[in-house]
Order: C-alpha cells, then structure tokens, then sequence
C-alpha cells in the first residue's frame, strides 16, 4: 500500500482537512474526507500545459486535453462520457498554461468506476492513439478556436494581449487554443511523443474529495494506477521570469465587427504564490471587482462613459501575473476619454491608497470566492490539485484565503503604485467598424476569411 501522512486540520482552514500519500511510481494522491453529501470528486492534473510547448507544436496540450477523452485500452470511443454520465456523474477536462487537468463527480458508490476510468487513460491512451482520433479531434478543436475566438466579438483579445505582454519566444506568449496552422501541422507521431513525455504518473496529481472511505479509496488507486509506469524524460520548463514592468506602454487598434468601442489592457504583476501577488489581487478587487468598485463607479455610474467597466487578476505561478482590465464604452464615447479617467483613478489609487472601508469588502469578497471553491468536492478538489503541482503542497489551498485577509493596506498601495502604471501594460483598443469594410479590407489585403477557413 502506499506511504502517506494524515493532515490535522490547520488554522484558518475552516476545519477541512486533507491526506497526502504517494505511490510507487510517483503518483501524488490528496484525499480530503466530506461526508456531508453522497458524492465523490475525482481530479487528475498533469504538470503540462501550452508553457511546455515549442514554436510550430502550439496547442498540443489542448489537443490532447480532448484526445483523452477518444477511447483507451478498455474503453472504446466516446465510452468514458457514456459510462460516467451513465453512472449519474458529470465531467470534463480543461487546459491552461500551466496545467491540464481532468475531473469527474460520481454519486459516492460509484468512485470506483472514476478512478478505474482516469487510470485505464493513463495507462493505455497510446493503444488507441490512432489516425482516426487524432483527425477526429483536431476538427474539433479547429472549430473550438473558430467558435470560441475567431469568430466571436473581441474573441482574440485575450490571444493579442498575451502575445503583447509576453515577448517572441517566451513560454507564455502563446495561449494555450494554439494556432491552426500548428494543429494542421500536429502530427500523430507528435501526439504519441507528447503524451509519453508528460502523461506519466510521476507527472501528475490525483485528488479524491467526498463521501469516501479513505482506505478503500487507497487501495482503488494502487489497484488501478500502481501498475502504471513513470516517466523521467520530462524536459525543464522555459524560464518564464521577466522585469517587473514593462518599459513602455505596448499598443495595437483593432479594427472589427463588435458592438461598441472597448479599450482592453493586460498589466505585468507579480507572481502567484508571493504576498505582492496577494495585495494586487486586492488592489483589482477594489478598483474593478464587481458594482461596487472604483471603475464601476466612476465610468459607469458617474461619467456614463462605459456599459461595463471590470479589472481582474490572472495569477500566474511560472511567469508574471496579468491585470485584465476591460471596458466597453457607451455610445459614442471615445477611448481616450475612457483611458484618461483609468489612469487618473489610478493615480489617486496609488497616492492615497484604499480605505478601511474598501479593504474589508475586498478581502470579505475575496474571501467568499475562496469559500466559493472550496464549498463543493469539486471545487476542493482542484485546489488542492492547483497547490500540490504548482507549489508543491496541496495543504496551502486551506489557507490561502488566510495569506490575503492578512495583507494590510500600505501593501495594497504600494503594490498598485509599482505595477499600476501606463508603462507597464499591453492596450487593445476596438474600433467598430461594418461588416461590409471587413469584408473589403479582407479582400484587400488578400486574405478573405471563408478562402482561409476552407485551407
């Protein structure tokens, strides 16, 4: 049987407690005990996501976040979405820059089945690993990318801006959707290479919260995963660190078929996992979290610049941190009357400083998002996932809401006044325009977007 320890529950944990043990070949297992409802949640992350990719294989974590869910040695074609639904459960995986992860919620009996299922992928996907799949998928993912990006109002902002903040060549200047011509150029050999490079136990971390029995749920996971072999061909991540501030504002204007202007920024903060990364995450809480922030208040309510006006943080823990500022403009409002009233919020932000007042709603509303995630076997689950592989501890995901209740405000400001500033952010500005000069000015340059669809 696996090694482990048994956590007691730590303070500011909120009583909820967690078992970490690992297994022969490598595999993490956190279990955390929650018999309040009948149901199980199983999650797998595995430490790869587009940051671990390389120029021309962009989006092959992506792609393959979908090939795993194509058929295994046991389970045939779209088998693992019948057999969980069937079950009663629910299911999904995602992929970031970080990580890929996969998870499934059972009624409680039915844990077993889950399990058996994420180690039957993990053990034998190459076995199915075919032509078929591999075209099958790389469909869906190409429309994915049209649906969900190119296709959609200001669906490539996120793409443009992450391209602007982090500079050619950096692991995290592509997002992890990929491009289509990489995933036209994915081949299966790649897929089959990916896959044993970074699909491997010693790669990977399992959590199981919920009505469990945590002996028996050992013994499943050493039944089912301890026969898996590791992998030690994992190649070191690019370094992803940068200056804390950018040097110099980057700027692009979009010109495209969307409702109203919108000016979008992405601002360099710090890393997950630091204090600074706390105290700026309350900092976009007070100036852009929610109704009741500053920005709201001030271009919606008061100026009636902006329909909507929003500052939030994309932490990060292997690169710098994004600020995503993001506003609509009402009406006719131009942007520079939009960028004029941010920077001047800013500024007071960063030389005054937030108020007692603001600083407790802050931290109560960052407080309850925590709650939030860690109020459902779901939700617990993938934090302690998070913890485990991106810092090394999955018992840091019961108190973390404590490591931001304890930043005071001078942290606040200060945090705000270095990396708040013009110099330090990537802006894209939109500019509507009708669908009839799209048209044209795609004609124009040579590049009609139904002839590119069609390549």
């Amino acid at each position: 049987m696996p090694m482990g320890h048994t956590a007691t529950a730590q303070a500011g944990s909120g009583g909820l407690t967690a078992t970490e043990h690992r297994l022969a070949n490598g595999l993490r297992v956190v279990l955390s005990e929650d018999h309040l409802t009948p149901v199980a949640a199983v999650c797998l992350w595995y430490d790869v996501g587009s940051r671990h990719e390389v120029k021309g294989r962009t989006g092959l974590a992506h792609l393959f976040e979908h090939l795993m869910f194509q058929g295994s040695a046991q389970v045939k074609g779209n088998g693992h979405f019948e057999l969980v639904q069937g079950a009663g459960g629910s299911l999904n995986g995602t992929t970031s820059f970080e990580r890929t992860n996969y998870f499934e919620t059972m009624p409680a009996h039915q844990l077993e089945l889950a399990l058996w299922l994420e180690a039957d992928r993990m053990g034998s996907l190459l076995t199915a690993l075919d032509d078929e799949s591999m075209e099958n998928q790389r469909d869906v993912v190409k429309n994915e990318r049209r649906q969900r990006y190119d296709n959609v109002p200001y669906g490539t902002a996120f793409e443009k801006l992450t391209a602007l903040s982090y500079p050619e060549g950096h692991p995290y200047h592509h997002t992890p959707i990929g491009s289509m011509a990489d995933l036209d150029a994915a081949t299966l050999e790649d897929a089959r290479q990916f896959f044993r490079t970074y699909y491997a136990p010693n790669n990977a971390v399992l959590s199981v919260v919920g009505d469990i029995d945590p002996e028996q749920t050992l013994a499943w996971i050493e039944k089912y995963f301890g026969s898996i072999p590791s992998h030690d061909g994992k190649p070191t991540p690019r370094d992803g660190s940068l200056p804390d501030v950018i040097g110099e504002q980057v700027r692009e204007i979009v010109e495209e078929e969307v409702p109203a202007r919108a000016l979008m920024a992405a601002y360099r903060l710090p890393e997950d996992g630091t204090r600074a990364c706390d105290a700026i995450d309350v900092a976009l809480t007070i100036l852009g979290g929610g109704e009741s922030s500053r920005l709201y208040n001030r271009l919606v309510r008061r100026d009636r610049t902006a329909v909507a006006a929003g500052f939030g943080l994309l932490r990060l823990a292997g690169a710098p941190s994004l600020g995503w500022l993001d506003v609509k403009t009402s009406g006719d409002v131009e942007v520079p009357v939009i960028e004029s009233a941010i920077d001047e919020e800013l500024a007071r932000f960063a030389e005054q400083g937030p108020t007692a007042e603001e600083m407790e709603r802050a931290q109560a509303q960052l407080e309850r998002e925590w709650l939030d995630r860690l109020g459902t076997v779901a939700g617990r689950a993938d934090e302690l996932c998070r913890y485990a592989v991106l810092f090394g501890d999955p018992q840091l995901a019961l108190t973390a809401v404590q490591r931001v209740l304890e930043v005071t405000a001078e942290e606040v400001q200060e945090a705000a006044g270095k990396r708040l500033r013009p110099d330090n952010r990537a802006v894209l500005v939109y500019e509507p325009v009708a669908a009839d000069d799209t048209e044209e000015a795609a004609a124009a340059a040579g590049t009609d977007e139904n002839e590119e669809a069609a390549k």
